[in-house]
């Protein structure tokens, strides 16, 4: 028993060395790759489920001073900003800027509204920073972010029209707003009333107010501007297009003050002469409450998004109002 003892402990690690030496030397069992992950868009719903509308009406809001101590029917508290974008919000508007408006790039979520947030004068209320650096939290631009952090579905997107030296001659005031995806439009050098100008000086305020914008970010194009005090110069092509000194200036659009929702960018829109609404809460005649109620209870006159940036959706009876030059992307129903 002994001897059978001893045996067995000598020939366990032979067996143990030979079964380690089949394992190594076994061939691979092959393995199948994981099936790739499948993911599916789903397609945009029937226009006509949705009553999409993309000649509708859009809202372009204008804004000046976010104050906590307004001086005037143009200024709103920060509560007030707020409480705005809550309705905007809750009601299917999303942010565009102007420049994707008037270009109709609206890439929208199906049965959303396209809305335009307007600033005009580049006050310190609209951006200012705080000791440590960051966006002041209620100024405008520090207030959208928030909002856009809270909703993630809101783009918290705004197009602010500036003059020279703006929100205080801060410069990293336009870098940041760059960055951030907003839009920066041109109000003039030095918030010119441009009818009481000669050509040659109207020229003179858009050439080196797009000079400044550019010099502080260059990255950026100017792109859209606002009349300030909603005044044309007394050539009103001029306030579209023109050159001085050697350097030339193109407007896409040219946004009015205060006055009704603007036409789709498809259909009638004149593109030197964008109607504005005054942001109020009822402050004032025909402001952004007054069309926001109008739009809500005429939802048929609101440009619907039908959720398909390749084509242009609307009820076959408003066929006549579409731009010949978006014709190959309608899609009436």
């Amino acid at each position: 028993m002994a001897g059978g003892s001893n045996t067995m402990i000598r020939v366990a690690p032979a067996l143990l060395l030979a079964a380690a030496l089949t394992a190594c030397t076994a061939p691979a069992q092959s393995e199948q790759p994981p099936a790739p992950a499948t993911t599916t868009t789903p397609a945009p719903p029937n226009p006509a489920e949705i009553a999409a509308n993309e000649l509708g009406l859009v809202p372009v809001l204008m804004y000046h001073q976010i104050t906590p101590h307004p001086a005037g029917e143009y200024d709103q508290t920060p509560a007030e900003f707020r409480d705005e974008l809550e309705r905007l919000h809750r009601e299917g508007y999303r942010p565009v800027t102007a420049a994707q408006y008037i270009a109709g790039e609206l890439d929208l979520p199906a049965g959303t509204h396209p809305v335009v947030l307007t600033f005009d004068d580049s006050t310190r209320s609209q951006l200012t920073f705080t000791d440590t650096g960051e966006v002041d939290p209620d100024s405008a631009a520090g207030i959208l972010a928030e909002f856009g952090a809270r909703y993630p579905d809101f783009r918290p997107v705004a197009t602010f029209y500036v003059n020279n030296e703006p929100f205080g001659g801060d410069p990293r005031a336009l870098p940041w707003l760059a960055a951030h995806g907003h839009e920066i439009g041109a109000h003039t050098a030095a918030h010119a009333h441009l009818a009481s100008l000669d050509a040659d000086n109207v020229q003179r305020e858009f050439v080196q107010n797009v000079r400044a914008v550019t010099a502080a970010a260059p990255e950026v194009t100017v792109r859209t501007m606002a009349l300030p005090l909603g005044i044309y110069p007394r050539d009103h092509a001029l306030a579209a297009a023109g050159s001085w000194d050697g350097t030339s200036y193109a407007f896409d659009a040219v946004m009015l003050v205060g006055a009704n929702p603007a036409p789709a960018p498809y259909g009638a829109v004149d593109r030197a002469a964008v109607p504005r609404i005054r942001s109020g809460l009822g402050a004032v005649p025909f402001d952004s409450a007054y069309w926001l109620d109008w739009l809500a209870a005429n939802p048929d006159q609101r440009y619907t998004a039908d959720g398909d940036a390749t084509r242009i959706s609307f009820p076959r009876h408003l066929a006549t109002e579409l731009d010949a030059r978006w014709a190959d992307r309608a899609n009436p129903y």
